[in-house]
């Protein structure tokens, strides 16, 4: 991972907004994490279809007590805004894309001094992100990190996204979004809520995000599938191509052959069933800076 950067001013991001009285409690019933939350924060949730699949995730934060901005990948900032129109109904609440009046930026350490109208808010372990006014004059400033770098940061803590290519091919827990902060099991019903609750406390989820790097140069992008070296299927969450040509990336499989959690050899076919895009003879596991729930299996 590349150090000493401070800015990224392209991160590839977009700003959804959800405003009116309705807000807050249409997103409640639409997320799977709790939206009642405090101005202030960054929130990580899930927008799942009734089977649990995340469509995309959102850093969502509370601007005023009836006015929300959630960022996520700019590709996903139309679909789902029209996605979530469909169930507005009698709600009052407009759902928009709001990506063109702001700038989005990512900082690593403390955050610089800002407009008073832009939103700095702690991200990762030890980033912040900012969505600052199209109009803001912001001080000059050295773009000296790249979307990579931040990239290098999100795969190093474990933290997922979803993208296009990837949209509803996850349920929830295996993004580890129950251990990263993106579900929350106390609350009301959301859309794909009872999958998501079944999964957890059956704990039946086998397959899982974790971390790798390749052992020989090869190119890796979300979405690709293939099969790592010790036999099992992976479905990549996100990747980067680092300057010898391996790769570090987060792909969803199932745990290490002879762990207490491994699957069982349907769940391993299930995976297996898509046509692979890619096949890596060799791969190290990394860590993760979290631990993964062990399966329990049905009759726990």
């Amino acid at each position: 991972m590349r150090s000493g950067w401070r800015l990224v001013a392209d991160l590839g991001l977009g700003v959804l907004r959800a405003r009116g009285a309705d807000a807050g409690s249409f997103l409640q019933g639409q997320l799977s994490n709790d939206t009642t939350l405090a101005a202030g924060r960054w929130q990580l949730t899930g927008y799942h279809t009734p089977q649990g699949r995340a469509i995309a995730l959102l850093r969502l934060t509370r601007i005023a007590s009836d006015d929300f901005l959630a960022v996520l990948p700019l590709e996903l900032v139309a679909p789902v805004v029209l996605r979530l129109k469909r169930y507005v109904l009698r709600a009052k609440v407009q759902i928009t894309d709001d990506s063109p009046q702001w700038q989005i930026r990512g900082y690593t350490g403390a955050p610089p001094a800002l407009t008073a109208d832009a939103l700095c808010l702690p991200y990762g372990s030890s980033r912040h992100l900012a969505v600052i006014p199209q109009s803001a004059a912001l001080a000059p400033d050295a773009a000296d990190g790249t979307r990579s770098d931040w990239l290098a940061c999100d795969i190093a803590e474990g933290l997922p996204q979803v993208y296009q290519a990837t949209s509803e091919s996850f349920v929830a827990q295996m993004l580890n979004l129950d251990v990263t902060g993106g579900i929350a099991l106390d609350k009301g019903c959301y859309t794909g809520q009872e999958i998501i609750a079944r999964a957890h406390y059956r704990g039946h989820v086998k397959r899982r995000m974790q971390r790798f790097a390749s052992e020989l140069p090869c190119d890796l992008k979300p979405g690709q599938t293939g099969a790592l070296s010790d036999g099992r299927s992976f479905k990549i969450v996100e990747a980067l191509k680092l300057a010898d040509g391996h790769c570090e990336f987060l792909a969803v499989a199932n745990p290490p052959p002879n762990t207490v959690s491994a699957a069982t050899q349907s769940d391993e076919k299930e995976l297996a069933a898509e046509e692979p895009t890619q096949t890596l003879v060799s791969v190290q596991q990394l860590a993760l800076p979290y631990d993964l729930p062990t399966f329990r299996g049905p009759t726990d």
